[in-house]
């Protein structure tokens, strides 16, 4: 009878030792301090979908919020024509305004930042996300996506846009279906 006894005191003690403190504390007439949750962000931009796919994939998995960064004026449905305005864009340093931001952003500890790689760096929309955004003393979480010409300066852009964050060593995949799917097609219909 003793042993049993024991056994249940123990998981009584246990248990009441796993309690959390506020509610102790409150029932001494005192306020417990809560820190306010903290949680995770997923932001993207994706011209195609393959970024999409993947940020929804992290969303999911690390049970974050998402947001889609959208330029104030959406980017030609033409991909070429696209091409063609994001190089303008890079080449004279014009970071687009964006269709909206991030509400709250100082609830989020991390962050992670999808985007394409557009000639050999960010496109232009990122740097202008980057630009809107404090991420001061927030954790940086970069995937990538590209069409075989890795990552660029975009770990270069991320530093200099997001100077007070730290910047996790980036994911990158090549994804370069569209880009693929044209000149496969273009092909067949050249050999017509």
């Amino acid at each position: 009878m003793r042993q049993i006894h024991n056994a249940t005191r123990r998981a009584v003690v246990s248990a009441l030792a796993s309690l959390p403190l506020a509610g102790a504390t409150a029932a001494c007439g005192q306020v417990a301090r809560q820190e306010p949750e903290r949680s995770r962000l997923v932001a993207y931009f994706s011209r195609s979908g393959n970024t999409r796919v993947i940020a929804g994939l992290i969303q999911r998995s690390v049970d974050a919020d998402l947001f889609e960064i959208q330029p104030a004026s959406a980017y030609p449905a033409d991909y070429l024509a696209t091409v063609e305005q994001a190089r303008q864009e890079r080449d004279s340093g014009f970071e687009p305004p964006l269709a909206s931001g991030v509400a709250g952003i100082a609830k989020y500890d991390t962050i992670y930042l999808g985007f394409p790689i557009w000639g050999t760096t960010t496109p232009p929309v990122i740097r202008s996300f980057l630009r809107q955004h404090d991420l001061s003393g927030k954790t940086l979480v970069p995937f990538v996506t590209h069409g075989g010409y890795g990552l660029g300066n975009a770990r270069e852009i991320l530093a200099s846009h997001a100077p007070g964050a730290r910047i996790e060593p980036p994911f990158s995949m090549e994804a370069d279906q569209e880009r693929r799917t044209m000149d496969a097609v273009n092909a067949w219909l050249g050999s017509s």
